[in-house]
């Protein structure tokens, strides 16, 4: 609506300037015509002969004037059209163009300069580009009008996605106005070039708006530099869109910058700067969707701070913004246990184990169990694995080595607790697996001595 509102300025100024000025016209007409004349007397001693004709030939350019009958018809209608009579206004127009066989070529033009601007406001895009089209195909009539109505029909084919049509228009317009682009004009061919696919061109025209405003000392818009990290990411230069991505957070700071910053910096394997950049928008406040802070609590894992990690997690958890599922109870334990906060990860782990009954939470808590010297615990969580493991045969395969690990624990836990028996019966069942029958043949010889020195201690004792 901004675009459109700034069009309907455009057309109603250029209509305004045309009506009001169309009695002084042929007056310059004539001006024109004696600058022309010492012009073209000029060029037969001046070397630049294609300048000095472009020059001419734009002087002689003879527009003819609007008579006042036309003039007042036009007025009318604009305002009514001002005033929101939009039907009276078009009734106007088309007395007009009854008679448009006597109407010189700038009362055609201007005629259908204002059909084209109704239209707009209107809201009919096509006809507003044919009369648009109309006035462009007029030939006496001023180089600004032409100008002004070439920029206007490229607007006008952006909206419609016309992007070939309105590229060809602005290069028409380019020629014709013949002035170095301003930074909001280089723009405009950006983005036809960007939705035309070019975005080699697309990026030329992003830089050269960025350079006029920065050489005033001014800050570029945002959605110009937006443009130019969709064309970079259009190009797969990930190092540029990250460059730019830094600029957004620099000069604009919003939340989406630092994580989308934070995402380019792990995707050219700035990792360090990847958890950095995540960290500073989580202390900001800018973090809390879901995804962005187990993106964190994963970041914070693998760069070896997992109290942090869990942290973060736990946090969300408790707080209702992170579901307590089995995945995210899974990160919190594992982080937990990185952490060596081995009494947090336990209760972790003993929440999954009531959750999912796989038996893989389980092996992991035996496992916890085991190595804190919990050697009962550590064997009913592994029993508690293997009968899960068996009530799911289809993936067997995938955790046989699950299965060897709670053999071989059963046996470390009830040597620990003197079942020598029981513990020579895990170490047997463990010997049986590729992973694990190394360490289980060893533990066993190690148990059978043991138990020789234990009866030996007991007989002695008795």
């Amino acid at each position: 609506m901004k675009n459109k509102n700034g069009l309907l300025l455009t057309s109603a100024f250029t209509l305004l300037v045309m009506l009001a000025s169309h009695e002084s016209i042929a007056e310059q007409n004539q001006a024109d015509k004696i600058q022309a004349d010492k012009s073209i007397n000029k060029s037969a001693v001046d070397k630049q002969s294609t300048i000095t004709s472009k020059k001419s030939y734009r002087a002689v350019k003879k527009v003819p004037a609007m008579r006042n009958r036309v003039y007042a018809q036009l007025a009318r209608a604009q305002r009514l059209a001002d005033e929101g009579d939009k039907i009276e206004g078009f009734a106007v127009l088309a007395e007009v163009e009854d008679r448009l066989d006597s109407l010189n070529s700038y009362e055609r033009a201007m005629l259908f300069n204002f059909y084209g601007f109704m239209y707009y406001a209107n809201e009919d895009m096509t006809l507003a580009i044919d009369s648009f089209n109309k006035v462009v195909a007029e030939t006496a009539i001023p180089d600004s009008l032409i100008i002004s109505t070439l920029y206007s029909l490229a607007q006008l084919s952006m909206q419609q996605q016309d992007y070939k049509a309105a590229l060809d228009y602005l290069t028409q317009w380019q020629t014709l106005n013949g002035k170095v682009l301003t930074s909001n004009q280089e723009m405009l061919f950006a983005q036809v070039y960007y939705q035309d696919k070019n975005f080699v061109n697309s990026l030329k025209h992003i830089e050269m708006a960025i350079n006029l405003v920065e050489a005033k000392n001014k800050i570029p818009k945002e959605n110009w530099l937006t443009l130019q990290r969709a064309a970079y990411y259009e190009l797969k230069q990930p190092k540029q869109v990250t460059k730019v991505m830094e600029k957004l957070v620099r000069l604009f700071d919003k939340p989406q910058y630092w994580l989308q910053l934070s995402s380019m910096y792990g995707e050219i394997g700035e990792e360090d700067k990847q958890m950095a950049v995540m960290e500073a928008a989580y202390q900001a406040g800018y973090i809390s969707k879901t995804s962005d802070i187990l993106t964190l609590s994963q970041l914070y894992l693998f760069h070896g701070a997992p109290y942090k990690s869990a942290g973060v997690l736990n946090e969300a958890i408790e707080q209702g913004t992170i579901f307590a599922d089995e995945n995210n109870l899974s990160l919190l334990a594992r982080a937990y246990l990185a952490a060596k906060e081995v009494n947090k990860a336990i209760v972790v782990l003993t929440r999954l184990s009531g959750i999912a009954q796989t038996g893989k939470h389980d092996a992991l808590l035996a496992q916890t169990y085991l190595n804190t010297e919990q050697w009962q615990a550590a064997i009913s969580s592994s029993k508690l694995a293997l009968a899960r493991f068996t009530q799911h045969e289809q993936s067997k395969a995938i955790i046989v080595k699950d299965i060897a690990n709670m053999h071989l624990i059963q046996g470390m836990a009830h040597f620990n607790l003197k079942h020598f028996e029981r513990s020579l019966s895990a170490f047997n069942n463990a010997s049986k697996f590729v992973s694990t029958q190394k360490s289980a043949l060893q533990w066993g010889k190690y148990v059978e001595r043991e138990q020789q020195h234990y009866k030996v201690q007991l007989a002695m004792l008795n």
